[in-house]
């Protein structure tokens, strides 16, 4: 992996089915892999790469029985305290990738619509248990 070209900050993803998220992740948001590193068990993933929307993505398996308490997966009964955004650079483009999400299995949270804040804004949750923002910029208004 070539280091200078990871953005500054990088969400890194754990879930269960590293695999089956990494295929659905390329179904409801377009994502391509870059890096695969499979377990030496054979079964799951110690690390993967994704590119999503021109940003970079990584997870991996969860491994409790070398971390305990740390890096458990999230569940769709227990979904991750946090979000990844996906910034987007038309209103357009938030309403055909939350609809491709929805239609790939992402639970919605929030239909897309224009916000107080000046943009196009909707969640989802993924069956892995992740929480995903799709957010752009309104077209300014002119006067």
């Amino acid at each position: 992996m070539d280091q200078s070209k990871i953005q500054p900050i990088t969400p890194y993803l754990t879930v269960r089915g590293a695999a089956d998220a990494i295929a659905f992740y390329h179904k409801a948001f377009g994502a391509k892999e870059n890096t695969r590193m499979p377990a030496q068990d054979g079964k799951r993933l110690m690390h993967a790469d994704l590119t999503i929307n021109g940003g970079r993505i990584m997870l991996a398996d969860e491994f409790p029985e070398c971390c305990e308490d740390e890096a458990l997966a999230p569940s769709v009964d227990k979904p991750a305290g946090v979000a990844v955004s996906l910034t987007y650079g038309s209103p357009a483009e938030v309403d055909v990738t939350f609809r491709r999400a929805v239609d790939a299995g992402c639970k919605s949270t929030m239909q897309p619509q224009d916000m107080f804040f000046g943009m196009r804004f909707a969640t989802l949750n993924d069956p892995f248990g992740h929480r995903w923002m799709l957010v752009a910029p309104l077209p300014q208004a002119t006067a």
